[in-house]
Parts: structure tokens; C-alpha cells; sequence
């Protein structure tokens, strides 16, 4: 038994004929390129939405640091790493 199911949606007429092209050329479906390149953005975008979400919930329990002292700290990393690309060269 398959865990799919169908879904009809509305492309224009472009981004149609590049998925045909797409299918064509990888001798795949649009239907296969389409569902793999759906499921590649809903996983993305979720990830995106929960880590947003749980920066929020930083915030609700108070789990934050002051504006410059987290530019101090990327500061620090990134004048750290300068260093370390100049030490090897």
C-alpha cells in the first residue's frame, strides 16, 4: 500500500516547460521532479518555521543575550578565524 497521495496544482507556463525539459533530460516524471522538489521545500521551510519557533521560546523563558554583547561575540569568532587563515598562509 502506497503512502502517497495526489494533489493537482496550477504552474505557469514556463516553469511547466522547464519541468518537462527537467524530465526529459533525467528520464524522470514531472510528477516524481515535482513531489521531490515539494517535499524538498515543505522540509526546508519547516525547518526554518521551528527554528523561529524556538527562538521565541528563548524568549518567552528569558534565554537571551543583549544586542552587543552577541555582536561581540560573532566579532570575536570571526576575528579569530581572520587570524587563523593569516597564521597558515
Amino acid at each position: 500500500m502506497s503512502d502517497s497521495t495526489t494533489m493537482t496544482i496550477r504552474l505557469n507556463s514556463v516553469v511547466k516547460e522547464k519541468l518537462g525539459r527537467l524530465a526529459e533530460h533525467t528520464r524522470r516524471s514531472n510528477s516524481f521532479l515535482a513531489a521531490e522538489a515539494v517535499s524538498t521545500y515543505v522540509d526546508r521551510e519547516l525547518e526554518i518555521v521551528d527554528g523561529i519557533l524556538r527562538g521565541l521560546d528563548d524568549v518567552k523563558a528569558g534565554r537571551v543575550i543583549p544586542h552587543e554583547e552577541a555582536m561581540d561575540r560573532l566579532d570575536a569568532v570571526i576575528e579569530a578565524a581572520i587570524a587563523r587563515k593569516a597564521s597558515k598562509s
